[in-house]
């Protein structure tokens, strides 16, 4: 079974990218985790920040079928990083001329796969209970119902006044 983790919009150009993650690919999981953590490279963090993401992926996401997926049986089946959008910046240089700047990103994606496949059990299958079907009739009455409580609420709330309309406007407006 497979398992992806994808990290899009990474502000680290692909080609620094590229050099941390040859470094792990193709190895377990936990052989990977503490190449990254001793990777002296920007890009290493967010690589292995992904690189859990993953793993928490194949723990939780296949729980409902059965799935017992454990770090040990995973290793890292192809991780590729692919060009993003660039940021297009402008450099003042001499003479009133400009010159480009591209601050590239980068988009990882990472597929985990197990060295052994583990089984999926089949689960029970549970009976549904069927709802009562209710009459035209009866969705009338309770229409009809809920207007007249509905109507009973707004009477209930709307504010007493004290005063009426014209004591109101002369206390506003300091007409006499």
């Amino acid at each position: 079974m497979e398992f992806r983790a994808k990290l899009s919009h990474l502000r680290i150009s692909p080609r620094k990218v590229r050099l941390v993650i040859d470094a792990i690919r193709g190895n377990e999981v936990i052989t990977a985790r503490n190449k990254l953590h001793f990777i002296n490279r920007i890009a290493a963090k967010p690589v292995l920040k992904l690189l859990e993401s993953a793993i928490a992926n194949a723990k939780n996401n296949y729980e409902h079928l059965g799935v017992k997926v454990t770090e040990e049986n995973l290793y890292i089946k192809s991780i590729i990083a692919d060009m993003g959008p660039s940021l297009k910046r402008w450099q003042p240089r001499a003479f009133g001329r400009a010159a480009p700047i591209l601050k590239r990103s980068t988009h990882i994606s990472l597929v985990l796969a197990e060295k052994k496949p583990s089984k999926v059990k089949k689960l029970k299958k549970t009976k549904t209970e069927q709802l009562p079907i209710a009459s035209t009739s009866e969705i009338k009455e309770e229409e009809k119902n809920k207007k007249k409580e509905s109507a009973v609420l707004k009477e209930e709330t709307k504010p007493k006044t004290r005063f009426s309309k014209l004591t109101r406007f002369i206390r506003r407006t300091g007409a006499k």
